[in-house]
């Protein structure tokens, strides 16, 4: 008898622990919502490969370049970058190489651009700064300095650049110099000519369209989840593959057209 009541106390404890509710990830065969992303001309990038050269991209960045809360390193968005661009560009070899370190912004990542960036002599560097700088209160003076500088040492070894803002999550909107952050980034790619994607503005998009923004944000309230980084990847390889098609002389923003 009691070993009966032993199994039968166990059998229901395994049946609650089944029940019992969690928050579903979203289904990664999810479509992106469609959004308006301005074309990338990145001059360096078609000229490699007009030339049949091979096309090298740094993800250069923080946590959401490393691809944490993603449920393996394919599904981060620098692995989802390659895929899409090799997809589109069958003939040419694109090697999209993560440089991204949690818990870093520009002060830590200024010293590493040398060994990160500029030793791999890549073609286009994609630098996404600025939501640790938000979260942990850093000046915004002080942020546009730092990015700026870091700007011109890879422009000065002749390497297209991408900056990309801060995605729309929870941590960093309650951030108090969040704004800023965001603002001092529009003022350096418009004093640097520094082509901006411009992920927040991505987001807003989506939200508008009936997607908020928790949809593709991970349970920690700062990463994206698996579809959030797959339809920021989208985003930008339709900005770099529409920028192909484009004169070089346009000027060279990829901010979402509201």
């Amino acid at each position: 008898m009691v070993w009966y009541f032993v199994r039968l106390s166990l059998l229901c404890t395994t049946v609650l622990a089944v029940s019992l509710p969690t928050r579903a990830e979203p289904d990664n065969n999810s479509m992106c919502p469609t959004a308006h992303v301005a074309p990338l001309v990145l001059p360096r990038v078609k000229e490699a490969l007009d030339h049949n050269s091979e096309l090298t991209i740094v993800a250069f960045g923080s946590s959401s370049t490393q691809g944490w809360h993603s449920t393996s390193i394919a599904q981060s968005y620098p692995a989802v970058l390659q895929a899409e661009l090799s997809g589109a560009l069958p003939e040419a070899h694109v090697a999209v190489i993560n440089r991204g370190i949690g818990g870093q912004d520009a002060a830590e990542m200024l010293p590493r651009i040398e060994s990160d960036v500029l030793n791999i002599r890549p073609t286009l560097v994609i630098w996404q700064v600025g939501a640790n700088g938000a979260i942990k209160d850093r000046d915004p003076d002080k942020f546009r300095g730092l990015v700026a500088e870091g700007i011109q040492k890879i422009k000065n070894a002749g390497i297209d650049i991408v900056l990309m803002d801060n995605q729309r999550a929870p941590l960093i909107l309650a951030a108090p110099h969040h704004l800023q952050i965001d603002q001092a980034l529009v003022d350096i790619s418009t004093r640097t000519a520094t082509s901006l994607f411009d992920r927040g503005a991505l987001m807003d998009q989506w939200q508008l369209s009936g997607h908020p923004y928790e949809q593709f944000i991970s349970n920690d309230g700062v990463h994206h989840n698996d579809l959030g980084y797959r339809c920021v990847a989208q985003a930008l390889a339709s900005a770099i593959l529409d920028g192909l098609k484009q004169p070089p002389a346009l000027v060279r923003s990829a901010s979402v057209r509201r």
